[in-house]
């Protein structure tokens, strides 16, 4: 990838992540990046194209990051574990590649984009989806409910843990519920 084009996809989504999409205007980018604005435009058409470049670079990073966490899981009860040890870890600004814990960028960004229809909100449920693939694949039961409620759990936990700021808490709760099934 081009080194500009990357360094406009990093600022972006630290950007993004850290303040919202609506809250993060073409400027700031640049003035934060240093790069000049015909080579934002010669590399995006505008800034939906961007969100969504910063949407599939977090993407790519967090599967890249959760299959590393949960690939060596050999029970149902392990990968439960192993994904919540990982949350609580994120949670508590332990994964560098993740950076710091801002909540779910993709539950960050559907809340700003009211249109259900719109390529930013397809993307982002599409993460969730390919994520909750992940998961299902790493299960040895194939209890459809099971996936559900790890899924349910895990998304949640991620809310919760932003919005109290309480993490342990919540994976502990959330471990606990999830070993008794």
């Amino acid at each position: 990838m081009n080194k500009k084009r990357a360094l406009l996809i990093d600022t972006a989504l630290a950007l993004f992540y850290k303040k919202g999409i609506n809250s993060v205007g073409i400027n700031e980018i640049l003035t934060t990046s240093g790069i000049a604005k015909k080579t934002l435009y010669g590399h995006f058409d505008g800034k939906e194209a961007l969100v969504l470049a910063a949407l599939k670079q977090r993407h790519d990073n967090f599967i890249t990051w959760l299959e590393g966490k949960i690939s060596e899981a050999k029970s149902d009860q392990e990968v439960i574990r192993r994904l919540f040890n990982a949350l609580e870890s994120w949670f508590n600004n332990k994964e560098p590649s993740l950076g710091d814990f801002r909540g779910c960028f993709f539950i960050n960004t559907a809340a700003e984009f009211s249109d259900k229809d719109s390529n930013i909100s397809r993307y982002c449920s599409e993460h969730k989806e390919e994520v909750k693939l992940l998961i299902k694949n790493k299960l040895t039961s194939p209890s459809p409910l099971l996936l559900d409620a790890i899924c349910i759990m895990k998304e949640g936990a991620i809310t919760s843990a932003y919005v109290t700021g309480n993490g342990s808490e919540v994976i502990s709760k959330c471990i606990k519920i999830l070993s008794a099934l």
